[in-house]
């Protein structure tokens, strides 16, 4: 094949590619099948390894992952990322606006834009005539690292960007997150790999981005929502809703739930909606972001030392609840980790009755120093299992019991070994539990996809 021709190929593979990816991880609509998209795939591989100069920086093949980095550089961001100020309450919002108002000597309603807050790891994204450049962390809001190679595997990033008369250069504000079934999966794996798990979705994302090597990170699932713009080059906006309107049509991720409101009133209305809905998004989220929706208000209402005087922060109550730990069992996984779990009285957190609580490891055990009979606080992040987050420690009368992992397993009664800051049992797939949990994981969709048989047949499989 001639190289004008492979050329052509591969730009109309690229294309494609790029196409599909953003049916997928952005609008959610997909037009084939993933057999379909990996064939595309091979076959722009085989041009790029065949023909070495038409691989560019752009391709989608790179999203796998690029060599390891020594170190992070550092990238000084154009314009401030500024952090927003915090309220907890109605009362806050309704200063806030005060505030504004007070400010732009004005009575009348204020518009303003409301989205959701994501709990995630700010960064920005470099693009130049189209074509995603670099990228970086929110740093100390000057200066960022440059994590250019790790955001290029987030396949919800766009590598170019869509349509004709683009920006010379535009920087594109977004908040990188786990989705948390995607948080619970990979703390089952670390968990199995002798690892620790990560202590919240956002520890997971900000851990993730921060790989030298971003084979690492291309294996994680990364996700974006983009919610602003720095320096744009040969564009102007009217409003932080149009802003974000135009990001949509250039192909970038921008949360649906985002809406404009004329008096703070609206935003309050919209943030009581959110709290509600907050556990059936998949995502975490810990609050709402209220903007000024006028860029020619924002401009006349200006910044603090370090925070815009045009946004706030509404964070949503805390998931947390207090109760006592009745007893601590110790569950055994696929691989015989043994997991501590703290059954507990049933409380109330974020409209579920939690009874039951991770405790991880002894490691974890012994760092917050939790005993049978204790009174803990404890946390819900929506689909994630419930975890103890500390100890209630005056609330003691001194008849609390201290744990220790057993060494027999409490399913087989072989001898548990430890291995880093995991317990396993040693009986293998002699021990019942184990052996549950191998046949359910074979019969996964992710392995060989058998339907119809589920938990309950396997335990009475097992025990026949």
């Amino acid at each position: 094949m001639k190289d004008t021709k492979a050329a052509k190929e591969a730009a109309r593979l690229r294309e494609e590619i790029n196409r599909h990816n953003h049916l997928y991880y952005v609008l959610d609509a997909p037009e084939i099948t993933d057999a379909e998209f990996d064939r595309l795939m091979r076959r722009l591989e085989a041009l790029e390894e065949e023909f070495p100069a038409l691989l560019t920086p752009d391709s989608p093949t790179r999203r796998v992952g690029a060599a390891p980095l020594k170190e992070f550089g550092t990238v000084t961001h154009t314009l401030p990322m500024l952090s927003i100020f915090n309220a907890s309450d109605r009362e806050g919002g309704i200063k806030f606006d005060e505030g504004v108002k007070r400010f732009l000597k004005t009575d009348k309603p204020v518009e303003y834009a409301v989205e959701p807050k994501i709990d995630g790891l700010a960064v920005e994204l470099v693009y130049e005539d189209g074509v995603f450049t670099n990228g970086s962390t929110r740093g100390d809001g000057y200066t960022g690292e440059d994590i250019t190679s790790n955001l290029r595997t987030v396949k919800s990033i766009p590598l170019v960007l869509i349509g004709k008369n683009l920006p010379k250069r535009i920087e594109v504000r977004g908040e990188i997150f786990i989705p948390l079934k995607s948080f619970g999966d990979i703390n089952k794996e670390r968990e199995e790999r002798n690892e620790p798990p990560f202590v919240n979705p956002r520890n997971a994302a900000a851990g993730s981005l921060r790989q030298l090597d971003p084979r690492v990170t291309a294996a994680r699932p990364l996700d974006i929502f983009c919610y602003g713009v720095g320096t744009v080059e040969g564009k102007s906006f009217a409003t932080h809703g149009k802003t974000l309107e135009y990001l949509k049509k250039l192909g970038l991720k921008v949360n649906p739930l985002v809406e404009v409101a004329k008096g703070i009133e609206g935003t309050l209305v919209y943030h009581r909606k959110l709290e509600n809905m907050r556990d059936k998004l998949g995502y975490e989220l810990d609050g709402t972001v209220i903007k000024v929706n006028s860029l020619k208000l924002q401009e006349r209402l200006g910044v603090r030392t370090r925070s815009p005087r045009w946004a706030l922060a509404c964070k949503f109550p805390a998931k947390h609840g207090t109760t006592r730990v009745i007893g601590i069992e110790v569950g055994v996984g696929r691989t015989g980790a043994l997991t501590p779990v703290a059954i507990l009285e049933p409380v109330e957190v974020a409209g579920v009755t939690i009874e039951r609580a991770t405790l991880h490891n002894q490691d974890e055990v012994d760092r917050k120093d939790v005993r049978e009979g204790d009174t803990v606080i404890v946390q819900r992040a929506g689909d994630v299992i419930p975890e103890v987050v500390s100890v209630v420690k005056d609330k003691r009368s001194g008849v609390e019991k201290p744990f220790k992992m057993p060494t027999e397993c409490p399913v087989c009664s072989a001898k548990v070994e430890r291995t880093g800051a995991i317990h396993f049992c040693t009986g293998g797939l002699s021990c019942p539990a184990q052996l549950k949990r191998t046949i359910r994981h074979f019969v996964t969709r992710k392995a060989m996809d058998i339907e119809g048989l589920g938990g309950k047949h396997i335990d009475r499989f097992v025990e026949d």
